[in-house]
């Protein structure tokens, strides 16, 4: 089974400044709405948006990526964890504050046939990039399953808006503070029989997980994937990962232009972050077989 990324968005990502409209808590996360037409109209599920971060006289020259959770009526909904200095500066934005924004950037989720029963697994703050795949695919009469999984219960994203909009929704996490106790891939393996998709965003080691186990059960799986991006655009080449092509040939996608989602069993996760001998260019660079 080798699944088909989504192509590319028939409209162009835009540059503005969009002021906050709501800001709230949602467990250990900030989420932020922002006032952003151009983009929230151009946006489907899974793409992301870049912001520019600490100020105009910020030494934070790179953006931050961030996964869009919900698009319509003109706003733009992400949810930012403080995990180093410029996510840190996102969470503290207030409402009223301006914000330079990018976007929509990357491939979106492709979106199956009604028919396809499917099967949403979000790992922590994952979850967020789900919600907006959850509605359209409700909207469009599609049984959704949606499991959301972390460590602990302060971890968990986007549960209440999964509620809403999936059919069916399973909680997990590790320590057990919340739903069942135990890994999100126990719930996963409950659901698969009846998936005709999976979708997935998380931690990498979920993502595997996932995708090893609706590959071995032959359902298509799409994962967004959470790999730093640097620019967001395709320049700086730091979000490359090992992906199989449809020629069966690995090469090194960005995952902020060829994703940041792509088909699960194309993604060769036990080789992320190392320089594989078969990989396109391998030979030039002189990396020989072990």
């Amino acid at each position: 089974m080798i699944t088909t990324p989504a192509p590319r968005a028939a409209r162009p990502p835009v540059q503005r400044t969009a002021p906050v409209l709501r800001r709230r808590l949602v467990g250990a996360y900030v989420e932020l709405t922002i006032d952003a037409p151009e983009i929230a109209e151009r946006t489907e599920p899974g793409q992301f948006v870049a912001f520019a971060v600490g100020g105009p006289t910020s030494a934070h020259l790179l953006r931050r990526s961030i996964a869009i959770s919900t698009a319509g009526e003109g706003a733009v909904t992400v949810v930012v964890s403080a995990a180093g200095p410029g996510s840190t500066w996102l969470t503290e934005r207030q409402v009223g504050d301006a914000l330079d924004v990018v976007g929509p950037l990357g491939r979106g989720f492709p979106i199956p046939p009604p028919v396809t029963p499917a099967l949403l697994v979000g790992g922590g703050y994952g979850s967020a990039a789900l919600v907006g795949l959850a509605a359209r695919l409700r909207e469009q009469g599609t049984h959704v399953v949606a499991v959301a999984g972390a460590a602990t219960e302060s971890r968990l994203c986007s549960v209440p808006d999964l509620t809403r909009l999936a059919d069916v929704v399973a909680v997990t996490t590790d320590d057990g503070t919340a739903g069942r106790r135990g890994l999100v891939t126990a719930a996963v393996e409950e659901f698969l029989s009846d998936a005709g998709v999976v979708y997935a965003c998380g931690p990498m080691g979920m993502l595997r997980a996932v995708s090893d186990a609706a590959t071995a059960r032959d359902v298509p799986c799409y994962v967004a994937v959470e790999e730093s991006m640097a620019c967001g655009i395709g320049v700086c080449m730091t979000c490359v990962l090992p992906v199989v092509g449809e020629d069966g040939r690995t090469r090194f996608s960005r995952s902020c232009t060829e994703g940041p989602v792509f088909g699960g069993d194309r993604v060769r996760f036990a080789d992320v972050g190392t320089l594989p001998w078969d990989v396109v260019g391998a030979d030039a660079m002189g990396v020989t077989r072990p």
